[in-house]
Parts: C-alpha cells; sequence; structure tokens
C-alpha cells in the first residue's frame, strides 16, 4: 500500500513538472506571438512621402478593421525597369512566390507585362467599392477586367519650365511637345532617360501615339538633341528645371507641382500639351503567391477607398489628408472632386474633364515598351554628343525638314519593332548584338555629311609657334634647375 502510494506521488508530481515545463517553453514561443504585428511587403518605387503617408493611414484603418496591428516592409530596386527585372529574376528561381506581397506604383506598363507573364493575383473588390472607380479614363483603363491590377491614382504628363530664365534668356513660351523641338531651345531642355524612368518612357510612348510613328520619332529626335543632359531619375529634371540649369523639363504632374509649392507659381509653370497628351493610371496590383494575401487585400480596400484617395488629392493639414507630406496627386474616384472644396484639393484641375485628340493604347505600349526604350537609349541617349554635332551643323544650315527626317531615321520599322519584340528579344545574345549595330547605324547617321575643319595656314603658324614657345620655357626651367644645384 505504501508502495502504491509512494508512486502515485512520484507520478502526480512528474505531472506536474511536465505540465510547468510545457507551459513555460509555451510562453517562450506564444508570449511574442500575442503582441507580434502582422507583415506585409509592398514593392514601390514611390517616394519616402508617399510610403509614410499610406502607412500610417492604414494601420489606424487595418487596427479598426481586424483588432490587429500590422508593419509594412517596404522593397524599393528602383524604376520600372529595375522593377520588371527584378520580379522577373525573382519568380524564375521561386515560381510559387517571392516573398512579395504587393506592387503599389511605376505606372501602367508594368502591370500589363506582368499580367501577361502571369505574375499577378486577381483580387475583386467589394462591389459597392468597384463601382465608383470608372472603367476607363480616354480610352485609358483604370483596372483590369480580370481584377488583376487598378489604379491607385493618376498621372498627368507635361512640361515643367522656369518663368525666370525664359525672360532672362528670352526664350520661347511652350505649349505643346513640339515646341520642344525648334531649334531656338538647343541645351535648354531637360529629360531622364527612359530606361530609368517609367514617367518619362510615357511621355515618349505618348509622343508616338498623339504623332504617329514616323512624327513622333522625328519629334523624340528632335527634343533629344535639344536635351542639356539625360538624367539617370525622373525626379532630377523639375528639380535642375527649379534651380535654373534647365529652362524646360519633361515632368509627371506632382513632380512639377511640387517644385512649384517650393519656389512659388511666380518663378515655375506646367503645361500639360492640350489634346496632346494622357492621364494614365498608378497601379497596384497584388502578386501571385502572395505570403499575407488578406493584409494585401485590406492595404488595397484602404487605397481604393475613399479614405485612402484624400490622401493623394487633398492639401497638407486637411481634415483626412495628408500630415506631414502633400502627395499632389490625382484622385480615381469622380465623386471626390465634386465632394471636396477646391480650396482643400492639393492639384489644380479635374482629370475626368480632361480630353485628348488620341486614343491611348496601353496594349501596344505594353507590347513594344522594352523596344522603345532600347531605341530611345542606343540612338540617342548613349549617342548624344554625336547627334549634338550633327544637330549644331544641321542648325548652322537652316535645319531643313529633310534633314530632321535623315536624323530621325530608324533601322527598323514599326511593324519590325513588335515583331521583335513578340519574337527575338528575350534572347540575350541576339538583343546584344542588335543594340550594337544599332549604335554603330546611329553613328554613322550623325557623322554623314560632317566635314572635318580644314587646316588654316593661320593655324599652322599658332601651332609652330606654340611648340617653339614650349621649347624655350622647358629649357629655361632646366637651367634653372642645374643653378640651383651648383649652389
Amino acid at each position: 500500500m505504501l508502495y502504491l502510494r509512494g508512486i502515485s506521488i512520484i507520478l502526480l508530481w512528474a505531472r506536474r513538472s511536465c505540465l510547468i515545463t510545457f507551459g513555460l517553453v509555451l510562453s517562450l514561443f506564444w508570449v511574442p506571438v500575442i503582441g507580434q504585428a502582422e507583415q506585409l511587403v509592398v514593392l514601390s518605387p514611390h517616394w519616402e512621402g508617399i510610403k509614410y503617408e499610406f502607412e500610417r493611414a492604414f494601420k489606424v484603418f487595418y487596427m479598426a478593421e481586424t483588432g490587429r496591428e500590422v508593419e509594412i516592409e517596404w522593397i524599393d530596386v528602383g524604376g520600372t525597369s529595375e522593377i520588371l527585372r527584378f520580379i522577373k529574376s525573382e519568380f524564375s528561381n521561386k515560381p510559387s512566390g517571392i516573398g512579395v506581397d504587393l506592387l503599389f506604383g511605376g505606372g501602367l506598363d508594368p502591370f500589363l507585362v506582368l499580367k501577361q507573364a502571369e505574375l499577378l493575383q486577381a483580387y475583386p473588390l467589394p462591389p459597392t467599392l468597384h463601382s465608383e472607380i470608372p472603367p476607363s479614363l480616354g480610352g485609358m483603363p483604370l483596372y483590369d477586367p480580370d481584377m488583376q491590377w487598378y489604379g491607385a491614382t493618376l498621372s498627368g504628363f507635361g512640361i515643367l519650365y522656369n518663368k525666370k530664365v525664359l525672360g532672362r534668356l528670352r526664350l520661347p513660351s511652350i505649349a505643346t511637345w513640339e515646341d520642344l523641338a525648334q531649334p531656338a531651345v538647343f541645351s535648354w531642355v531637360g529629360s531622364a532617360d527612359p530606361r530609368k524612368s517609367g514617367s518619362v518612357h510615357m511621355m515618349y510612348e505618348i509622343i508616338l501615339q498623339a504623332y504617329g510613328w514616323d512624327k513622333g520619332w522625328e519629334m523624340i529626335t528632335s527634343i533629344g538633341a535639344n536635351v542639356r543632359y539625360f538624367t539617370q531619375t525622373a525626379a532630377q529634371t523639375p528639380k535642375d528645371t527649379a534651380l535654373g540649369e534647365v529652362a524646360y523639363g519633361l515632368s509627371i504632374d506632382f513632380l512639377a507641382w511640387a517644385q512649384i509649392n517650393d519656389v512659388g507659381a511666380e518663378q515655375l509653370g506646367f503645361v500639360m500639351p492640350r489634346q496632346l497628351t494622357v492621364i494614365n493610371p498608378d497601379g497596384l496590383a497584388m502578386l501571385k503567391g502572395a505570403s499575407n494575401q488578406a493584409a494585401a487585400a485590406a492595404f488595397m480596400r484602404f487605397v481604393l477607398s475613399a479614405a485612402g484617395q484624400k490622401l493623394w488629392l487633398l492639401r497638407q493639414g486637411m481634415a483626412g489628408g495628408p500630415q506631414r507630406f502633400q502627395l499632389n496627386r490625382f484622385s480615381i474616384l469622380p465623386a471626390l472632386y465634386t465632394t471636396v472644396a477646391p480650396g482643400e484639393t492639393a492639384v489644380q484641375m479635374n482629370p475626368f474633364t480632361w480630353e485628348a485628340a488620341f486614343s491611348f493604347d496601353a496594349q501596344l505600349a505594353a507590347k513594344r515598351w522594352t523596344m522603345v526604350n532600347d531605341l530611345i537609349g542606343t540612338l540617342i541617349v548613349d549617342q548624344k554628343q554625336a547627334l549634338n554635332r550633327a544637330w549644331r551643323a544641321a542648325m548652322a544650315n537652316g535645319l531643313e525638314a529633310e534633314e530632321r527626317r535623315r536624323l530621325a531615321v530608324l533601322p527598323v520599322s514599326e511593324a519590325e519593332t513588335l515583331q521583335l519584340a513578340a519574337q527575338k528579344w528575350r534572347d540575350p545574345a541576339f538583343r546584344n548584338a542588335t543594340l550594337n549595330a544599332w549604335a554603330q547605324f546611329a553613328r554613322s547617321k550623325y557623322q554623314e555629311g560632317l566635314t572635318l575643319p580644314s587646316l588654316r595656314p593661320e593655324w599652322f603658324t599658332l601651332a609652330v609657334g606654340g611648340l617653339a614657345l614650349g621649347g624655350i620655357l622647358v629649357s629655361l626651367w632646366k637651367h634653372r634647375r642645374i643653378r640651383i644645384r651648383g649652389q
């Protein structure tokens, strides 16, 4: 009996010890989980002001909706080209998911490309929210019919100009893209490299579609010849325009308005070429294999709701608007332009009243996106010095229309461009060989008609005199060193 009681006491002690040990182990893993916030990973090229305002407001929204905290990890790999390379490269190694939940920003083209590559995940918005977003604006889709991407905001494209520089140098006023192609503005135009900036690429694509392929390339070549230098980021050109480094700069609307807000409308102006530009969506989408789909869906609902859209539209300090950074962006909800007082908005127009004289083909733009970048980069940006020499020579001879057309000749037609984009351009060896051939084509084209300056007699006399003077100076210097050593 005593033996059995002893065994019972030992078993009871062991059971209690195990429970205590189990509780201690559980607490080590459970306690941090209780207080740990959910993680949402967002790939975005947006500037810090946008990230701050949307993260701040979304945390409040998510807590109210779910009772849980959420933290956003922002990933920035660069502009549109870098984003596409990063996503495609990551998915090639991890096809089921790359640890990124959302793509937020980058224009429209990357979302069309990623949908075609089947790297996006559909998310249908609640019907009440979805019904407030128009399907298109001026022929431009504002969301994907398969619900794989949505326009989070809208962007307009135009020309920022420095009024003081124009007045001081007596440079012409501008109203259209074509004004940037005239000889009078030579070296006073600013632009980013379209291979580095999705917004600048969009402006060149707009020119191609507004003027047609042949006339468009003549315009782009002329504008490229007038560009002082190509920057690596779209944000640098508006800054350079404000500083007076250039007089005119290709700019997306919100970057232009940010500079105008900083330095004043008396110094800077911004024009969107009437009927020759478009307003397009800046997208938002869930990536395939998103790890936190619930939080990603909540973020999409918030951004596209009236509360999220007011962050884009309202001036800093307005109720429901941004607290620290004014974002100067269009809302994708037409109703906000009638319900918000005009004095409370950070933008100066209603994009839903904008009209274009042409219908922009977003699918065409997406198909030839890389090809247009490579043509501009190889023929214009990388051959800037050769183009400038040819342009100066053409201006000296009156810049005849025939010479403009000759300088803008391409090594491929529009149809051949689309064919290459669909078939061979993904082959690195073929692409590199073709780019080298295009570079040689550009150098030959720009050097055609240029002659080296002939030697004039006075140049020979000056050269001989310079050599003689140099010899005398060297002899005197050596003689002086000998005397110093002798002392």
